[in-house]
């Protein structure tokens, strides 16, 4: 089992990113400080509320303050080997530290009664989190196209019966 609390304190990275073909992809939420990795899975929804929740923060913040530069290298370090599946993701701010939290609860399958579910805390900076809601949205939108009219994915090679439609309109293959 994961140990019940890691505290990052403040990240040196942090990330959201896929593993798979489109239709097939795994999620993850990533973060390192020094030598330490954790990389969590987590569902394509989370990466986009998460994306939704730091950019509307950010905005009641005043944005990103001049002169913070913007992390750039967003990919998933290797290996990605998950600790925990995140049941709930959290966000809050510290305004002395000036600094973000993100609290990662995980999923837990079998709970005894005084158990807690393992969380993550990573502390990041305005710029951090903004290049992490910028790349999260990104990943989530880089999936299969959406039907313009009923907005479900569109399979490769497939042919789209497009529900509302009654089943009568149809797509071209993507």
């Amino acid at each position: 089992m994961a140990p019940e609390f890691i505290g990052l304190g403040h990240v040196d990275f942090i990330t959201v990113g896929t593993k798979g073909p489109p239709g097939e992809r795994t999620f993850y939420l990533q973060a390192a400080q020094g030598d330490l990795v954790i990389s969590l899975l987590i569902e394509k929804e989370q990466a986009a509320a998460l994306s939704l929740s730091i950019h509307q923060l950010l905005a009641e913040l005043g944005g990103v303050p001049e002169g913070e530069v913007l992390p750039t290298d967003l990919d998933l370090r290797e290996p990605v080997r998950p600790l925990f599946r995140v049941a709930s993701l959290g966000l809050g701010y510290d305004a002395v530290k000036d600094a973000i939290l993100i609290v990662a609860r995980a999923l837990m399958v079998e709970v005894a009664e005084e158990v807690e579910a393992p969380e993550v805390h990573f502390w990041g900076t305005r710029a951090q989190m903004f290049a992490l809601a910028e790349r999260a949205a990104e990943v989530v939108t880089a999936g299969r196209p959406r039907c313009p009219l009923c907005h479900e994915p569109l399979e490769p090679g497939e042919a789209h019966v497009c529900s509302r439609g009654n089943g009568r309109k149809r797509l071209p293959e993507v």
